[in-house]
């Protein structure tokens, strides 16, 4: 479901003209484009819990579990470096944070928590990390720039990622900050650690699906109750990765696990619309690669258009076939979207029935 989501959110035929939803928030707030990251990281906690679950009570083992995580961690991190770079490899001024940096750090990070701690103390480590990361954000000075705020460029993560990488390898035009920073990785590994809650939650034994659902449902409502109320004091933002965004989508990932595990899983309700699932979670970092990077070598090639200008062949497609079928601009630029989603999950399709699956 992230997958499809992701594909919808990142692909509009044009960025100017995207239905409301499936736009992310200038800053504070929230909409369904911004659910779409915090859910895989979600599902890094739920998956190493089942990955790592057989292993967790055999101390002996726990050392070449950890190297197989930190060569997948390492590997996950190599390939966002990688598309940081493309296409033109300019090593001076590529970006070095980003989403699978992120991933990387989180399931690492995770997978060591999950071997070597318990869930209480996984559950104390998820309130402190966000309490913590609400003292720095609000409370603590920024060197250099004064009382601490949350404005995009002055606050204090930013201010961290200009001091370890630099202007020239953060994200946006100014270099200014970094969505994906330093800072702001401490509460993605919350998101994460929810993900592992719930899933060791969904493993008890000794609970019955029924309980283990509702309680899901409570626990899901709870966090996105709790995340409306700290939004008043420390805002709903997943540039910063607030803490109360990691509680309001946290919330809102528990409550779908617990939907579909109570559909899929207990009720039996399987068919087509879970297979699709099935089908692009397996590949979901290859997907994940050939889009990010399929956009980015977009820019190696020109053509010229009908009035002469030389455009990228994604411009010239759009224009030429897009935008004269439909008459309202945002109805072409989500037909784009569909249309490139529904060919990806093709792909994706033909890959799983020849039993093609690409894993790191």
């Amino acid at each position: 479901m992230a997958v499809l989501l992701m594909l919808l959110v990142n692909n509009p035929g044009d960025w100017n003209h995207y239905v409301t939803p499936f736009k992310h928030v200038a800053w504070n707030g929230c909409r369904a484009a911004d659910l779409v990251y915090p859910a895989f990281l979600f599902i890094v906690g739920v998956s190493l819990v089942y990955a790592l679950g057989s292993v967790r009570n055999q101390p002996e083992r726990h050392t070449n579990a950890m190297l197989r995580v930190g060569r997948r961690a390492v590997t996950i991190c190599l390939i966002g470096l990688l598309i940081s770079l493309l296409p033109h490899f300019y090593f001076t001024s590529f970006r070095i944070p980003g989403v699978l940096q992120r991933i990387a750090v989180v399931y690492l990070v995770c997978s060591l928590l999950f071997l070597k701690t318990t869930w209480r103390t996984q559950a104390w480590l998820t309130v402190g990390i966000l309490l913590l990361y609400s003292v720095l954000l609000q409370v603590v000075p920024v060197p250099g720039i004064g009382p601490a705020n949350l404005e995009p460029s002055t606050n204090l993560g930013a201010w961290l990622d200009r001091l370890v990488f630099g202007k020239s390898h953060l994200f946006d035009d100014q270099k200014a900050w970094d969505p994906e920073g330093l800072l702001s990785t401490l509460p993605a590994i919350g998101t994460g650690l929810l993900g592992m809650l719930t899933a060791r939650w969904l493993r008890r034994r000794t609970v019955d699906a029924a309980t283990k659902v509702a309680w899901l449902f409570v626990a899901g409502g709870a966090g996105i109750v709790l995340g409306m109320i700290w939004n008043g004091w420390f805002p709903i933002n997943k540039n910063l990765w607030t803490s109360s965004f990691v509680l309001y989508v946290g919330g809102i990932s528990i409550v779908v696990l617990a939907a579909l595990y109570w559909l899929c899983d207990v009720q039996g309700y399987r068919g087509a619309w879970t297979k699709i699932f099935l089908v692009c979670g397996v590949n979901a970092l290859p997907v994940f690669f050939f889009t990010e990077a399929l956009e980015r070598l977009w820019t190696r090639l020109k053509m010229h258009n009908a009035a002469g200008e030389k455009v990228y062949p994604r411009d010239w497609l759009y224009d030429t076939f897009f935008v004269p079928t439909f008459s309202n601009p945002y109805h072409a630029s989500l037909a784009w979207a569909l249309l490139y989603t529904a060919i990806c999950v093709a792909i994706l399709w033909v890959s799983y029935r020849r039993h093609i699956i690409i894993k790191v």
